[in-house]
């Protein structure tokens, strides 16, 4: 049975899912066939103990945690030394990969699962090659590497598909950032399915709320109540601005590709920032288009980055059942060709007068020798 193990490892936090095939009847919205375990969210840091072994997620009362390393797009991005090693930012992505694995394999039903991490589409060559680099140095040469969105999009068509081919925008409203990609979906899309160039700003999400959220509480007063500064004004007003705010960054992103929202066939919105409702509620009005949320849509990227893991073991053990299926195919038929050879080359022999015994002591020899002896006779 293939299993997939998918990682997405954000600023804030990170997540592992895991997918594989099953019998059992799908809850309501999923494909029967696939079933998916519980993913596990972590902060996205890392600690160190005094034989370098590393941990993820945890924060110390001692010494400190190492974070703000996971975005490489990022200036400034943290460093750290381990012991003699300074480990740059993909080097410690990869050791959360790592760690994560490690993890994961205690499970005996993902020791051979297909693995998937995910990056920020934005990743230049030169960064998705640094990460590769990193991988490759802890031996996780075996884990492959997808954009964000394509990860988002496999989700889609596994829960909603199949999917008619269109254009899906992905609305990843993260910890960090905003990230608005277009992505083609359904039958027939390329292998890059991304559609014009994919935007990143940093004043939207998670942290950019909670700044304008203490900024209009001034002196802190409760989240969800700023009258203080701003009469009537409560935290789900202010979100729903925000999101409405947003929209600047969903429309260049469409200009850029030249469509626009008549030809995108539904928003999917993904990330830890977009759990609150008015999300989903202000994207639905604003932009007349289906949208598409999951349960927890911070684990949308994981859970789709897992199914795509999923099918790249599954294609990789039929590829070995088939290779299997022809070795025996092959012996099979030179087992049939040698019974069919050994009864003309009984007819020949007996026709030519050899006697029955000859026949049978004949054939007791290997292969050449039978042929050389009838060839003599």
């Amino acid at each position: 049975m293939a299993v997939g193990l998918g990682l997405s490892i954000g600023t804030v936090n990170t997540v592992s899912a895991l997918a594989e095939e099953g019998s059992a009847k799908a809850p309501p919205g999923r494909r029967r066939g696939v079933q998916r375990s519980s993913a596990v969210t972590r902060r996205t840091t890392l600690t160190f103990d005094s034989t370098g072994l590393a941990r993820v997620g945890m924060i110390p009362r001692h010494g400190r945690a190492i974070a703000e390393f996971a975005d490489l797009g990022q200036r400034g991005s943290t460093q750290a030394r381990v012991g003699h090693r300074v480990l740059a930012p993909a080097d410690l992505v990869a050791v959360v990969a790592e760690c994560l694995i490690t993890e994961a394999r205690r499970n005996p039903r993902a020791v051979g699962a297909g693995i998937v991490l995910t990056h920020p589409v934005g990743y230049t060559e030169a960064q998705v090659a640094d990460l590769r680099a990193a991988l490759d140095a802890l031996d996780l040469d075996d884990v492959a590497l997808i954009a964000e969105p394509i990860a988002a999009a496999t989700w889609l068509e596994a829960e909603r598909g199949p999917l008619m081919p269109g254009l899906a925008l992905v609305y990843d409203l993260g910890g960090s950032s905003l990230d608005v990609t277009l992505v083609r979906v359904g039958a027939g899309r390329p292998s890059n399915p991304i559609v014009g160039v994919p935007l990143r700003s940093a004043e939207f999400g998670g942290r950019a709320f909670g700044a304008m959220v203490a900024a209009r509480a001034g002196g802190g007063l409760p989240a969800d109540s700023l009258s203080g500064t701003a009469p009537s004004v409560t935290a789900d007003e202010l979100r729903t601005d925000h999101v409405r705010a947003s929209l600047e960054v969903v429309y260049r992103c469409l200009r850029r590709a030249d469509v626009t929202m008549v030809d995108v066939d539904c928003v999917l919105v993904v990330g830890g920032a977009a759990r609150p409702v008015e999300v989903a509620r202000v994207l639905a009005e604003e932009l007349a288009r289906p949208v598409v949320i999951g349960a927890d849509p911070e684990q949308t990227i994981a859970d789709g980055a897992a199914i795509l893991a999923r099918r790249t073991a599954a294609a990789a053990e039929e590829r070995a059942g088939r290779g299997h299926g022809a070795r025996r195919r092959v012996t099979t038929r030179a087992r049939v060709f040698t019974r069919r050879t050994r009864r003309r080359l009984v007819r020949v022999a007996l026709a030519a007068g050899m006697s029955a015994a000859g026949v049978v002591l004949a054939f007791a020899l290997p292969a050449d020798g039978v042929i050389t002896s009838l060839g003599v006779r």
